[in-house]
């Protein structure tokens, strides 16, 4: 988890090494947390730029997920995928895994991922002139923002709506 940490906190490069080192003791045990850690480390190398490592990273999370039948894991394996999506200019993909990801999310009550889903859907139909669906998610999150008392995520995702006008 320092190493979730390090990289949340706006240094992935320091995250990383103790991710992937939690992720080997993991795959040498009883891999219950495995896919879920491959998720941490994806995420890890999106916010350090390292887009072809991230996308492979998600991938892997899904299909340990899956086999395993960890569909919380696999909800958020899925929005990463959308979130490295997002960075190719048409979207399409992007679109396509944010659906997924919000899904089933949403069939398992996850809001906090619904609302994230809601924000990149939104960034994405804002860049690709798609302003009515994008204010549509964008008003979507920061209801289920307030709702949950995410102040912080609140603030982004008013931040995104503000750049819609």
């Amino acid at each position: 988890m320092l190493g979730y940490a390090r990289a949340m906190t706006e240094r992935p490069e320091d995250g990383i090494p103790l991710l992937r080192e939690a992720i080997e003791q993991l795959a040498r045990g009883r891999r219950t947390m495995e896919a879920l850690f491959t998720t941490y480390l994806c995420e890890a190398h999106l916010l350090a730029r390292q887009l072809a490592e991230a996308a492979a990273l998600a991938e892997r999370a899904r299909a340990m997920s899956r086999d395993r039948f960890e569909r919380a894991t696999e909800a958020r394996a899925l929005y990463l995928l959308g979130e490295i999506a997002a960075h190719d200019a048409e979207g399409q993909a992007s679109h396509r895994h944010y659906h997924g990801a919000l899904a089933l999310a949403g069939e398992l009550g996850l809001r906090p991922l619904v609302a994230h889903c809601h924000v990149g859907l939104g960034k994405l139909d804002r860049r690709t002139g798609r302003r009515d669906q994008a204010h549509e998610h964008l008003i979507t999150a920061t209801i289920l923002y307030r709702d949950m008392g995410m102040t912080y995520w609140l603030e982004r995702a008013e931040m995104e709506l503000r750049e819609l006008v």
